[in-house]
């Protein structure tokens, strides 16, 4: 009996969830020989009336017979399978327990006092569930006892809390009547409920179904650190870390996120002890790879040929707050996922809801317990997963002023500067070719091909970012076209085929400077799909394809040469940018809409992935 099914109990502050899992233990016959008994005679020697509750405070520090139970978590068994259940007892604790993985819950309890009805942190704890996308949740109608049983009561709770859930896109799977102090419908039907032909609560618990196991999910395992053991005559970079899901053998294929690096595993490593053949979900690992590769503490660790994470630098998510001061847009924050710590800026607050009564404002600052949609740009790109794809690998958490201030669920990443890191290829002899370069410079070289029509912003942008580029310490040079042509390419038409040798000669340059350790911006109109392919194939790694997107009109308008106007005159015969002659990218690494977005904002963005990408500053 290997399963497992992690459950976690919510609910308002005493509507009774420990009285009934301490019910729950002692029905069925879960607890420590014995344990019962002794709580029973200590409460009649301090004239103290025995709760159910104080089993669990008994047991804390307690491990015995199979059970165990810490300040979030209790264990128990039954023949079907193992019960993980994870208390959460408020808003900080929950958020802890969400943020070290405890709460990847299954299935939850939801709580509540049928003498006191639907309160703030039963609508609270149910927004919560739902952020964090537990789809199988049971209601607790708990204390029917002090209403005598009556089914009215009952049927008043399930029709307001249903009501309220509803509204946060949550449908309990069931409503229990119970009672924890005498236990009723807790593991065995109530006779004092005989209107009620529903589940008891551990046949609802025996109902709910498994998550997919750790070990079965697409492989991720962020970077801890990369040791080197040279001292002792040890030479191999060992790259650590602890699995999050999936396993890792020897000769397994990785790709690392967000640099795009690859490597197959070469030796399974292990701390001060043999190490096993398979690392598992939930183990920590060192490897070696073949050929070995420069990587940093916050790269994600994946299969190739398995589902990718989501790499981006902007992203949607719902975030509940619970620092001391609001959350404030345009304010900057530190993002922590995995082991990844990214400075971001809370770039627009979409929409603001009150977790408990579910109304809803438009303002700029998110206050204590409140829950916002939000749009974040991360200073770096980010390897993540999405709740859609990967609900326990979608949380993360905002840092503020040293502190945990709140917690949030990756909703989508956004197309805007988004790009598919797969395309930037990495080879080991150009890793070994560089290494030089890097300890010298600082930093990786990079091919960064600029296409779009003119007047799309191209040199702008390049100059802009060349800028902050120097003061990070990055080397970088600008390769722009209309330099080009009064000097390498001034013999060159402008006609197809002039083109294609401009852009040929042009990335021959620019594979050159790369290879001496530069970051070369290329600011070339590359009207031409197969002029890309060209590129593509003279500079087969370090290289980031950007389109610089701005439609006809809007270019034609800004006209910053009189190029247009010379083109509808006739004067320019061979001018790329009539109607139909600017073949759009098929798949750009980032696309930068200078149309609908700032400078600033296409600035920071090509800025931040270059950063990422040459240094590694995760």
């Amino acid at each position: 009996m290997d399963e497992i099914l992690n459950v976690v109990t919510a609910g308002h502050v005493d509507h009774g969830k420990s009285t009934v899992i301490g019910r729950l233990l002692a029905d069925t016959q879960s607890l420590p020989k014995g344990k019962l008994e002794s709580i029973r005679r200590k409460c009649l020697q301090n004239a103290k009336p025995f709760e159910y509750a104080f089993l669990l405070d008994a047991l804390k520090d307690e491990q015995a017979q199979g059970i165990t139970i810490d300040s979030a978590r209790c264990f128990f068994k039954t023949e079907k399978r193992h019960y993980i259940l994870i208390d959460a007892p408020g808003h900080i604790e929950f958020l802890k327990n969400m943020v070290t993985g405890a709460a990847r819950a299954d299935a939850a309890l939801l709580v509540v006092d049928a003498h006191s009805g639907v309160e703030e942190n039963t609508r609270r704890h149910g927004y919560f569930l739902s952020m964090l996308g537990i789809r199988q949740v049971a209601v607790l109608v708990n204390k029917m006892d002090l209403v005598d049983y009556r089914q009215s009561v009952f049927e008043r709770v399930q029709a307001e809390l249903t009501e309220f859930l509803s509204k946060v896109s949550l449908t309990a799977d069931a409503f229990l009547p119970v009672s924890g102090v005498r236990g009723d419908n807790i593991a065995a039907p109530s006779p004092n409920m005989p209107w009620f032909h529903g589940k008891t609560l551990l046949e609802q618990l025996e109902s709910f179904r498994p998550g997919e196991a750790p070990t079965e999910g697409a492989f991720r395992m962020p970077v801890q650190d990369v040791y080197k053991f040279t001292e002792y005559g040890d030479d191999r970079r060992i790259i650590v870390g602890q699995l999050e899901s999936g396993r890792l053998r020897a000769g397994d294929k990785l790709i690392f996120y967000p640099s795009g690096k690859k490597a197959t595993v070469k030796t399974l490593e292990g701390f001060r002890q043999q190490p096993p053949e398979c690392f598992e979900a939930g183990q920590s690992a060192g490897i070696t790879t073949d050929p070995e590769i420069y990587i940093r503490r916050g790269e994600l660790a994946c299969k190739q040929g398995e589902t990718p994470p989501a790499v981006c630098v902007r992203l949607r998510a719902n975030i509940f707050w619970l620092g001391k001061d609001s959350m404030q847009e345009g304010k900057k924050y530190l993002f922590r996922y995995g082991s990844a710590k990214i400075p971001c800026k809370i770039e627009k607050i979409e929409y603001v809801a009150d977790a408990s009564s579910m109304t809803g404002m438009m303002r700029t600052y998110v206050e204590r317990n409140e829950v916002a949609r939000c749009i974040l740009a991360l200073d770096y790109p980010a390897a993540l997963d999405t709740v859609r794809a990967h609900p326990a690998a979608s949380r993360f958490v905002l840092v503020d002023d040293y502190e945990i201030s709140g917690g949030g669920i990756v909703m989508e990443r956004l197309t805007d500067y988004q790009f598919d890191i797969r395309n930037i290829r990495w080879s080991a002899a150009g890793d070994a070719a560089e290494n030089g370069n890097r300890q010298l410079l600082g930093h990786d070289s990079l091919v960064v091909w600029m296409t779009g029509r003119s007047g799309s912003g191209k040199t702008t942008i390049a100059e802009e970012t060349r800028r902050r580029l120097q003061q990070a310490g990055i080397v970088s040079v600008i390769l722009d076209g209309d330099n080009l042509r009064r000097g390498l390419n001034e013999d060159l038409s402008f006609t197809e085929e002039g083109r294609m040798e401009n852009i040929r000669r042009t990335a021959h340059v620019a594979r050159m400077m790369a290879q001496a350790g530069l970051v070369v911006l290329v600011t070339l109109i590359t009207p031409y799909e197969k002029a890309r392919e060209k590129v593509r194939a003279l500079i087969p790694e370090r290289r980031l394809e950007v389109y610089v997107k701005a439609d006809y009109e809007t270019c034609r308008k800004r006209d910053p040469k009189g190029l247009y106007h010379k083109a509808a005159q006739g004067e320019v015969p061979h001018f790329q940018d009539s109607h139909g002659r600017f073949e759009e990218p098929a798949s750009p690494d980032i696309v930068l809409d200078t149309a609908h977005e700032t400078e600033e904002s296409c600035v920071q963005a090509l800025f931040s992935n270059i950063l990422s990408i040459c240094k590694g500053e995760l």
